[in-house]
């Protein structure tokens, strides 16, 4: 009985212990396969997915090639965040650095009078005592100071070709500085003239090694000229200088260029030097150039800032004034120019001067000829800015002496005169004035012949030529009422008003088309216009209403936005009501969609009477009544 009860008793152990076994291993199971599975699902969402993840037991294992140490430790952290961070277990490696880029070897020499300094950063193995050898030499005696740094690096191919080739050119440059790179030197010098410059630069370019690049930089003083000469000539077709200075490369393109546009030779140069007495040189020898051009020959000189020009013998005069007041005008301010043509012969007739001005139809003035001084140019310029646009006025009238003494006045007066007219010109010579052209004011002659006879003395002779042309008439070129709304409807259809569907919006074109509207409409004057809305038949009547006034309205805010004088012009919407197609079809439908405009007759209204008339008929009543009253008195006596 007692063996039984122990028995029993082992037993229930037995079982008890063997089912917590079994309960553990479940466990653990359990705890691992979910430990392993929110791992790997943190890692994914952390963008880790070249992780791996295995667990054993409570054990978490992270293995896989990290590509940094910074991505590594990302890797443990977020699965430290899921699990306890103690059972987490590293296996990870990381990917090798790559290899640091070497540095950018180079190497700075300077040379002046007071020594030799060497900057820059070399290789560590580099073979630069024959450099240092060349440089105690080449110094004899003076200071030759090192701020070079060194680097373990590998040499780069063409570095010690480069430096053994800096060096045995060091002795020819006494004030240079010579940079050197792997594969490539380059040379900063200076030199005492031009002629050593060449020199210098033929001498760095011989021996140079395969492989190496040299680059030159050698400048030399440029000379001082005084004075600072140009002098260019055509003599028989054929242009050349006799003496050429700039003071600028580009200054001398700009002087060549002009001399062969002018017929000079491709050989032709220009001394480049100091001394020059403005910096608008150039500028002001380009113009002397076309002068002469234009002239056909002749010559001109440039002395510092003194210009002689000297046209050719037999040159027509109003052609000299013309180049000679453009080249005056044109001149930079410094420049002081002596013009000379040459007397005709004897036997040819004297030359008349005059002034001209003439009137483009797009309202450009120009004016040549002659005027007294500098101040009556001036004058006549600034005058003729007020009368006419300032932006299309130009003088090129030349100063001459000798003219009459009331030529001030008979210029002017000519331009006061021109200003009547559209289009034209005037002639002023010591003689008379001669006026012609257009105009679209029906009392210009008129008016210009009063001007003269008030400004001009009592002898003064003019000739006016002036022709009326109704099509330049501000007021008679205006449309008729009936043919603005023609025009109007006409714009219409050729090009649409359209809106956005169901908007009063306009679609992407109705800017342009009512930038052309609002134009016609300020040549048109205050007319009574209407502007009609219209729609088709889709929708219903009353909304189709609305939206046809909506979209008249849009039209007349338009206008006004456009500085239109809207006061005289009414907005209606018509909805479907007059259709001038067929609402059944997509094409009609788009046709009765529109926008027209209708020309409003004056309402008629009812006479009134003036106040004559009404005192009239006044004193009749009170005669009758007073007749009437005469009457009665009689026969009441």
């Amino acid at each position: 009985m007692r063996l039984s009860s122990i028995v029993v008793i082992g037993g229930t152990f037995f079982v008890a212990a063997l089912l917590a076994v079994i309960a553990a291993g479940f466990s653990a199971g359990v705890i691992e396969k979910g430990s392993k599975t929110e791992v790997r699902r943190a890692l994914d969402l952390a963008d880790i997915g070249w992780a791996e993840v295995d667990a054993d037991g409570l054990q978490v294992f992270i293995a896989g090639t990290a590509p940094t140490e910074a991505s590594r430790f990302k890797a443990i952290s977020v699965a430290g965040g899921v699990v306890d961070s103690t059972r987490v277990i590293d296996q990870m490696q990381v990917e090798d650095a790559a290899e640091i880029a070497p540095p950018r070897f180079s190497l700075e020499i300077l040379r002046n009078d007071a020594g030799v300094s060497l900057i820059g950063l070399i290789p560590a193995d580099a073979d630069s005592e024959a450099l240092f050898e060349t440089v105690e030499r080449v110094a004899e005696g003076a200071s030759v100071t090192d701020f070079i740094d060194r680097a373990d690096y590998p040499i780069p191919d063409g570095w010690n070709e480069a430096v053994r080739y800096a060096g045995s050119k060091l002795d020819k440059l006494p004030r240079a500085k010579i940079s050197i790179e792997a594969g490539r030197v380059s040379f900063t010098a200076t030199t005492d003239s031009p002629r050593e410059k060449r020199e210098l630069e033929a001498e760095l370019s011989r021996r140079v090694p395969r492989g190496i690049r040299v680059v030159t930089d050698i400048s030399a003083p440029r000379p001082v000229i005084t004075p600072f000469t140009l002098r260019f000539l055509i003599e028989d077709g054929a242009a050349r200088f006799d003496a050429c200075s700039a003071d600028t490369e580009k200054a001398r393109r700009e002087i060549l260029a002009a001399a062969r546009e002018a017929g000079a030779s491709g050989d032709a140069d220009c001394t480049i030097g100091l001394g020059v007495p403005t910096p608008h040189w150039s500028e002001a020898a380009r113009l002397g150039i076309e002068a002469v051009s234009n002239l056909g020959g002749g010559t001109i000189t440039f002395s510092d800032a003194d210009i002689s020009l000297v046209a050719p013998e037999g040159a027509d005069q109003a052609l000299f004034d013309d180049v000679v007041g453009t080249l005056e005008t044109e001149l930079p301010e410094v420049f002081a120019l002596h013009a000379v043509l040459p007397p005709p012969p004897t036997d040819a007739e004297p030359v008349v001067p005059e002034f001209v001005a003439t009137l483009s139809p797009e309202g450009l003035v120009q004016m040549r000829g002659r005027v007294g001084s500098e101040k009556l140019r001036q004058t006549v310029d600034s005058f003729a800015r007020a009368r006419f646009s300032s932006d299309g006025v130009y003088i090129k009238a030349r100063v001459v002496e000798g003219l009459p003494s009331d030529w001030p006045v008979r210029v002017l007066a000519g331009l006061e005169a021109l200003s009547y007219l559209t289009n034209g010109a005037v002639t002023v010579t010591p003689e008379t004035i001669k006026i012609h052209g257009d105009t679209g004011n029906k009392e210009a002659s008129a008016k210009i012949a009063g001007f003269f006879s008030e400004t001009l003395s009592e002898s003064a002779q003019y000739d006016i030529e002036v022709r009326y042309k109704e099509a330049l008439d501000p007021i008679a070129a205006l449309p008729t009422p009936e043919e603005c709304i023609r025009r109007l409807n006409l714009i219409t259809a050729e090009r649409k008003i359209n809106f956005e569907p169901g908007s009063d919006t306009f679609d992407a074109s109705g800017a342009d088309i009512m930038n052309d509207i609002a134009e016609l409409l300020k040549q048109c004057g205050e007319i009574n216009i209407e502007i009609g809305g219209h729609t088709d038949s889709q929708g219903r009547e009353v909304m189709n209403e609305q939206l046809s006034e909506d979209r008249a309205m849009a039209v007349l805010e338009a206008l006004r936005a456009r500085r239109v004088i809207t006061s005289n012009i009414t907005a209606v919407g018509y909805g479907e009501s007059q259709p001038i197609a067929d609402n059944e079809t997509e094409e009609g439908r788009e046709a009765n969609r529109r926008i027209e405009f209708k020309l409003l007759e004056p309402e008629a209204t009812a006479e009134r009477e003036t106040g004559l008339e009404s005192l009239e008929q006044d004193s009749e009543e009170e005669s009758e009544e007073a007749s009437g009253q005469n009457g009665t008195e009689d026969e009441q006596n």
